[in-house]
């Protein structure tokens, strides 16, 4: 498969299990008019990317300079991406209505920018995936790993945003469930793979 199609699907499985970006999101598009809420996606959007290219370009570079430092994050970032895969499997998350997205939008930008780079488990979930793109991969194939997983973002918050407003009544607690279960099985796979590779590293 194409690095860039494989970040695609990796950066899907990071974005879609429902935390409260998505809620945030899916709340928006169940209680807003569609152009805000789109605008809101987009804020979201934004502050998902950022703060993706600052772990890749970041903590991925100081890993291209220290191979103890990439052979830690292969381990430890493998050990972590499979319990989280593990924990999606396990979780049971509902449609939580409690959310107020009737705020202005400097207010959707903040509480945006909170949730994702002042939350402690997205620092570290995005260090150790998007950390683990620069560690397992050449220069141009991991650059493709985060164009793709980019990308993944704009068509989870986009799409979800416009598929919630359309079917906004057929939108449930089990539909939630099936988007958990398929994203830990991806992100088990890929975290099996950060632990292949440092087996390869010390063999």
């Amino acid at each position: 498969m194409p690095p860039y199609l494989q970040g695609l699907g990796i950066g899907l499985a990071y974005v879609a299990p429902i935390g409260m970006q998505n809620l945030f999101v899916i709340n928006s598009a169940l209680t807003q008019p569609r152009h805000r809420a789109l605008l809101t996606a987009l804020i979201v959007i934004f502050f998902d990317i950022t703060l993706a290219l600052a772990c890749f370009f970041g903590v991925g570079a100081l890993m291209d300079r220290f191979t103890w430092l990439k052979m830690i994050i292969l381990l430890a970032g493998g050990a972590v991406v499979i319990w989280i895969g593990i924990g999606l499997l396990k979780d049971k998350p509902t449609m939580d209505h409690s959310v107020d997205v009737n705020v202005p939008l400097t207010q959707v930008a903040a509480k945006a920018c909170v949730v994702t780079w002042f939350n402690p488990q997205a620092l570290i979930d995005g260090t150790l995936l998007f950390g683990g793109f620069r560690a397992g991969n050449p220069g141009s194939v991991s650059t493709q790993l985060i164009l793709g997983s980019s990308s993944a973002s704009f068509l989870w918050f986009f799409g979800i945003t416009i598929l919630i407003s359309f079917f906004s009544a057929r939108f449930n607690d089990k539909i939630l469930r099936v988007i958990n279960i398929i994203c830990g099985i991806i992100i088990i796979f890929y975290g099996a793979k950060l632990l292949l590779q440092f087996f390869q590293m010390i063999l």
